[in-house]
């Protein structure tokens, strides 16, 4: 098993990530193009809590390399089903996502959060600090040299992604800033 860590301080307010986060794979996101579908499976909000916790598929276009698949089967589409729990009370989401295709051969369990950054924020401006940690494992039969192979592989491509994914979330608060924001002052507007 190897394991890919990452962290990040998000230059917005914990509202803005935990909202914006419903956005992250819409056209505001030029970096998750791969993305190809997000279907709501359920949600639902414990009424002891107030946790609200949804399940997706999320449906991605991966650029396999050609020999795996020609040896493995299957087609460069792949699924991935997340669990998401966003705690107003405690200012958290959590996020747990794990690979559906080719979940016999690698196994990938990533967990994701979000919550205000009490340290890096001062009032009027609050910042929120993203953690990102993934388990990779290689479950398919075969030499160790080849399982260790396959997961170095893995983590490389993972970080890759990571990359990608903080710098198009990125672009969606942005755009959600902008786009609130001028409907606050229309709102505002109209009052007066």
């Amino acid at each position: 098993m190897k394991v890919f860590s990452s962290a990040y301080t998000f230059d917005y307010s914990w509202e803005e990530c935990s909202t914006a986060n419903w956005r992250k794979y819409c056209p505001w996101n030029d970096k998750s193009t791969h993305v190809i579908a997000v279907d709501t499976l359920s949600r639902e909000v414990d009424p002891a809590t107030g946790i609200l916790r949804t399940e997706r598929l999320i449906t991605c276009h991966q650029q396999a390399p050609a020999w795996v698949i020609s040896l493995l089967g299957g087609s460069n589409t792949s699924h991935v089903y997340e669990t998401s729990y966003v705690s107003p009370a405690e200012k958290r989401v959590t996020m747990c996502s794990t690979n559906l295709t080719w979940a016999n051969i690698l196994q990938v369990r990533e967990t994701v959060t979000y919550q205000p950054d009490i340290r890096a924020s001062s009032p009027g401006h609050e910042r929120t600090q993203f953690t990102q940690d993934a388990k990779i494992t290689a479950v398919c039969g075969g030499w160790q040299k080849i399982r260790t192979k396959i997961e170095e592989a893995s983590v490389e491509r993972f970080s890759e992604n990571a990359k990608r994914g903080r710098e198009g979330f990125e672009a969606v608060l942005e755009m959600s800033r902008r786009v609130f924001g001028e409907e606050r002052a229309r709102e505002q507007a109209k009052l007066h």
